[in-house]
């Protein structure tokens, strides 16, 4: 009875301990449940927004320029400025008159808020006018008196009364003297300034002349001093009665471009004093160097615009046209003016009569076409540093002031997936490099090189991930032993724990080091080990009886890690050797020079070996 007793009160539900066990429960129970449930809305919700933000930032790239009108002014000045630019806050526009004064119009008013002067020689008129780049700010003048004028317009911004004011200013890098170049009016002007030389080409009734101011330094009395040399020209063949419309410089000053005819050009190599004509299908219009000042853009009057830049071909340099662009409002015009953009590889064209085109020539395309002006005709154009302003000067003495859009024109299916010529390289390619510390870098975003990369790296990780864990896992499964499986299987599932951020990091500072000393060793093992293992089966097979029943069945693969590990030993010992007697001394030299390889030390393979090492525990538990 006793018995029976506490066996009824061992199974009594209803006492109020089991009540109260069973109520704590139920709160446990549901708070899980909530916790659960707001836990997993939470990672939902974390996704989506993760997916919102992605999709924020993406779409951009996608959407098309936009332009729209601002302001319009009408200037108080009757005559037209020969040289026109913004600054970056865009609230000053400076004009540069044919009298050497210089104007900043306040573009919120439409006033002139400054008013300075160049100090040029008395009695001297502007003949000519050279601009080194829009980024540089600096410019120069040609004279009647055969002389050059150089200044760079600067802007000081200060806070007084915690208002921003910015406060133009014009230096004299040169001094404030001219530079006296030759004996008769300057009809063009060439300019480039580098750290080295300030190089001068004028055009005058006389020929071309060719002036450097070359920057000698002095280490111990620290001071620059400027010695002005003659420049070599070679001779050129100019139209009869035709002064050479435009003079450019690339960056290096090593190749001089001349407008030769209405409807050629000369390009010369001044240390090699070669000249190359070339031929175009129309009158050119404009020409203008690209950002960078590598590039040249050529614009002619039928509205084909081409971009030309040096390449070596058999071991000689010279200028090439890459390639061309053509817009829908490019129709012939007489008049086609040309700016770039200061911080891309953009650049605008706009014709006499207002058609504006917005173009990017890595992404080979035009991004933009619009029709800007209903009266009047275009006299100077403008693009601020940022490239969100326009500003146009008409023959008629109006101001207008555009405000652009333009985030994303670089991203193009050209740009992405196609083979791109990017300047100074020698033919077209992919090439992934999205960013440098410089503005006149040319953005290299193929995608190509980074899809082939993902798809070899999956690929070497399959080859080493999928045979080890199926092949693994079958062992597991089917001859090893109940007492090893428990252990081995969670270890090796435990590894789909590590973190990829950590596999990645050991694959880069320790994997890929250790694969460029040890690139031979690597390949070797892929040989040596499979003969090994297979050899050393078939040593077990050949022991006597008696020590063979005296390993436990299902150990027997633990007897292989101690092999393994002697047999990658042994490769990487004789690696130093192998390479010598096979590679020359060095495989990393041989794959690039006899085989055109070429070897990096973070490749595919390494990524490869870190992935396949990362997806085996997925692979073995499927």
């Amino acid at each position: 009875m006793t018995a029976n007793h506490n066996i009824q009160k061992a199974v009594d539900f209803n006492s109020p301990k089991v009540a109260r066990y069973n109520h704590w429960r139920k709160i446990k129970d549901s708070i899980a449940k909530y916790l659960i449930a707001v836990g997993g809305i939470a990672v939902i919700g974390a996704i989506l927004l993760i997916f919102l933000y992605l999709l924020y930032e993406v779409v951009p790239l996608f959407q098309s320029a936009k332009i729209k009108p601002l302001t319009e002014y009408q200037l108080q000045a009757d005559k037209p400025s020969i040289y026109l630019a913004v600054e970056e806050q865009n609230k000053l526009a400076l004009r540069l008159l044919p009298n050497g004064q210089v104007q900043y119009i306040d573009l919120d008013s439409g006033k002139t808020a400054y008013d300075l002067k160049l100090p040029l020689p008395e009695g001297s008129k502007i003949t000519s006018f050279a601009l080194n780049s829009d980024e540089s700010r600096l410019f120069a003048v040609g004279l009647d008196t055969g002389e050059v004028f150089v200044a760079k317009h600067n802007y000081k911004i200060t806070y007084p009364e915690d208002k921003k004011l910015i406060t133009p200013e014009l230096e004299y890098p040169y001094g404030e003297d001219a530079i006296s170049v030759a004996d008769a009016p300057i009809l063009n002007l060439g300019l480039r300034d580098s750290e080295e030389a300030l190089t001068l080409v004028a055009a005058t009734e006389q020929g071309l002349i060719g002036k450097q101011l070359v920057k000698e330094e002095d280490f111990i009395m620290e001071t620059i001093e400027i010695v002005q040399k003659d420049l070599s020209l070679p001779n050129l063949t100019i139209a009869q009665n035709f002064t050479p419309k435009h003079l450019l410089l690339d960056v290096d000053a090593r190749f001089l471009f001349v407008q030769t005819a209405r409807d050629s050009f000369a390009s010369i190599d001044l240390h090699t004093q070669t000249v190359s004509y070339e031929k175009q299908s129309a009158p050119i219009a404009d020409m203008q160097m690209l950002l960078g000042d590598i590039s040249l853009l050529i614009a002619l009057n039928d509205g084909r615009i081409s971009q030309w830049f040096a390449v070596r071909d058999n071991g000689e340099v010279h200028v090439k046209e890459i390639r061309d662009f053509k817009s829908d409002l490019l129709k012939p015009a007489k008049g086609i003016e040309l700016t770039s953009e200061q911080r891309r590889k953009g650049f605008a064209s706009i014709t006499q009569s207002g058609d504006l085109t917005l173009y990017h020539a890595t992404a080979q395309t035009d991004v933009l076409n619009a029709k800007l002006l209903d009266k009047g005709l275009v006299d100077q154009m403008a693009l601020s540093p940022r490239a969100d302003r326009l500003v146009i000067e008409t023959d008629d003495g109006r101001l207008l002031v555009f405000d652009v859009k333009n985030k994303h024109p670089e991203v193009s299916f050209y740009s992405l997936w196609q083979q791109v010529w990017y300047e100074s390289y020698d033919e077209p390619k992919y090439v992934w490099q999205s960013s440098s510390s410089s503005n006149d870098f040319e953005p290299k975003m193929s995608l190509t090189p980074l899809s082939f990369g993902t798809l070899k790296a999956a690929f070497y990780a399959m080859i080493l991930a999928a045979p080890m864990a199926i092949l693994g896992a079958i062992y597991t499964a089917y001859f090893m032993t109940p007492v090893m499986r428990r252990k081995i299987k969670p270890l090796i599932e435990l590894m789909e724990a590590l973190p990829t951020v950590i596999l990645g990091f050991l694959a880069g500072l320790w994997l890929a080091p250790f694969m460029e000393e040890y690139l031979a060793a690597i390949f070797s093992i892929l040989l040596v080990l499979p003969l090994g293992v297979v050899a050393f089966g078939y040593a077990m097979s050949r022991l006597p009886m008696r020590l063979q029943n005296s390993i436990n069945q299902g150990w027997h693969g633990f007897l292989l890690i101690p092999v393994i590990l002697l047999l990658i030993s042994f490769c990487i010992m004789i690696s130093p050797l192998l390479e010598q007697w096979f590679f020359n001394g060095n495989m990393r030299l041989w794959l690039s020079n006899d085989l055109g390889i070429p070897f990096d030390q973070r490749n595919a393979l390494v990524v490869g070996l870190a992935m396949g090492f990362a997806v085996i525990p997925t692979i073995f538990s499927c």
